[in-house]
């Protein structure tokens, strides 16, 4: 079982992470690792995702996401519905005025993959702290838009 979280605290107000972070066009400027994003309709719980993500090596994943979850300014949720299981959850709460940011990645690898879950529980561990940090950096340095 992978179940990780990352706890980053970000100097701004949670409406403008959450529209940061659940901005389709947006998600490669944090998740350097997303080439793409493109929803099937307007966010919101049951809307698809065709994301499509670069691996080690160049070689290009594509995955399906649905929006399990979409509570402006608190929380926003994906399940892998094609693609490595891996779902992500994201929390938001006020702290220290800015906001405290939780994301969560969990899920079970099945068949051959499980054997290279301890592996890719630590690589995964490594990518969404470097992803959490990069995002802070861009919402304390930049104007987000609108």
């Amino acid at each position: 079982m992978i179940d990780l979280t990352i706890d980053t605290r970000i100097a701004r107000p949670a409406a403008d992470v959450f529209g940061y972070v659940t901005d389709p066009e947006l998600l490669p400027t944090w998740q350097t690792n997303t080439i793409s994003s493109v929803p099937d309709g307007p966010l919101a719980v049951g809307t698809r995702l065709r994301e499509v993500h670069r691996a080690p090596g160049g070689k290009e994943l594509a995955s399906l996401v649905e929006i399990t979850e979409y509570e402006p300014g608190r929380a926003f949720a994906l399940h892998v519905v094609e693609g490595t299981p891996v779902d992500l959850r994201i929390t938001l709460e006020p702290a220290d005025g800015g906001t405290l940011m939780r994301f969560r990645a969990f899920g079970r690898l099945t068949g051959v993959m499980r054997l290279a879950q301890p592996l890719l529980g630590r690589v995964l561990r490594r990518q969404f702290a470097r992803q959490c940090e990069t995002l802070k950096r861009l919402l304390e340095t930049q104007a987000v838009p609108a």
